[in-house]
This record gives C-alpha cells, structure tokens and sequence, in this order.
C-alpha cells in the first residue's frame, strides 16, 4: 500500500504544475467539453508512464555511481524546492489561462487527442527535467524490487487518470469555474506536495548515503 500511495503522490506532484498539459487539457475542456479533454489527458498519463520506466532502467544503472548518487540527491532536493516556492510565490498573483478565449471549432478524434497528450507529455521540458533530477530517483528507490512495480507503477498512473478526470469535468463545467481562485489552490497544493517530496528526497538521500 505505501509503495501505490508513493507513486500516486508522484504522478500527482507531476500533474499539480500548471504546466502545458493541464493548459491544454483545461483549453480543450471549455472549448470542446470534458470528454476530448480526458482523452488529452489520458495520453499524457501514457507519455508520463513511459518516462517513469525509462526513469526506472536508466537510474538503475546510473545510481552504481556514488559521485551520480550524491549529485541526484543534492540536484533533486533543490529542484524541488525551488518548484515549491515558485508554486507558493504564483498562489500570491492573480493568473490568466492562456488560449481560452478563442471559441471552438470541430473537436479532435479521442484516439487524436490520445495521441496529442502523449506528444505533449514526451516533449514537455518540465517532464523531462523532472523525471532526470527527481522522478528517476524516487522511482528507482521506491520500484527497484520487481515486486514493487505493479503497486507503485498502479498508483502513478491511476493518479494521473483521476487528474485528468477531475480537470476535463471541472473544464468542462465552462470558464465560470476556472477563474483565477481555482488556479491559486493548484498552485497552493502543489507547494505543499513538492515541499513534501522534497522533505522525502532529502531524508532519504541522507540515511542512504550519509548513515548507510
């Protein structure tokens, strides 16, 4: 059970930032309604799973390294921190969605807009960045065991699923909703989760290379 919560709470670390997925998706959602919305975001959860055992193969390679091994626990722990105070210093200021004004078109096929979030999700910098200073590490710490992939590679992706579904329906629901209060508490949670995984990267970097 603790390892499916780990991976829940790291792919919802992942989804909190209001990065280019979530624009798309919320963009999408008040343009077309919440079904090709979750079917973005569906694809982008595919694209994220395919970073998270990528993370595990390489990592597990990587961290033979003791030099590689400090500077992923050091690199993490700042990244982290720096994205939990970015989070906290945007819950501070007023924020517009870019590109939800424009009204819509014809929606996409669900199996194009599958294909759109897995682009999204591969080609998104903060992903990438992601899953080479944090993700990989935590992942590989908490999924080495082949006993451990199923509960934790669970919880990653069906924690992804639900944001999506919550995101496509509360998108869904018109602009109404999504105005500038509901963004600060998306941006309020995910400085308490990345303060958290911070906390988590840290104390476990430190029994494992300082008292271990």
């Amino acid at each position: 059970m603790a390892l499916f919560v780990t991976g829940f709470l790291l792919s919802l670390s992942l989804s909190l930032d209001l990065g280019t997925v979530n624009v798309a998706m919320i963009r999408v959602g008040i343009r077309h309604g919440p079904r090709p919305a979750f079917f973005l975001g569906l694809g982008s959860c595919l694209g994220d799973l395919a970073y998270a055992g990528a993370s595990l193969v390489a990592i597990s390679f990587i961290l033979q390294s003791l030099v590689v091994r400090w500077a992923l626990w050091l690199l993490g722990t700042l990244v982290l921190l720096v994205l939990a105070y970015r989070m906290l210093r945007e819950s501070l200021h007023e924020h517009q969605l870019p590109g939800v004004a424009a009204p819509a078109g014809a929606p996409a096929s669900s199996m194009r807009q599958l294909a759109q979030g897995f682009g999204l999700a591969i080609s998104s910098p903060s992903a990438i960045l992601w899953f080479a200073t944090v993700g990989g590490s935590i992942i590989a710490a908490s999924a080495g065991a082949q006993s451990a992939l199923l509960p934790f590679f669970s919880g990653f992706f069906i924690s992804g699923v639900l944001w999506s579904l919550a995101i496509a329906l509360l998108s869904g629901q018109g602009r109404r909703v999504l105005g500038p209060r509901l963004v600060r508490w998306f941006s309020i949670g995910s400085a308490a989760l990345f303060l958290y995984l911070a906390l988590k990267v840290f104390f476990d970097g430190y029994n494992t290379l300082l008292q271990g």
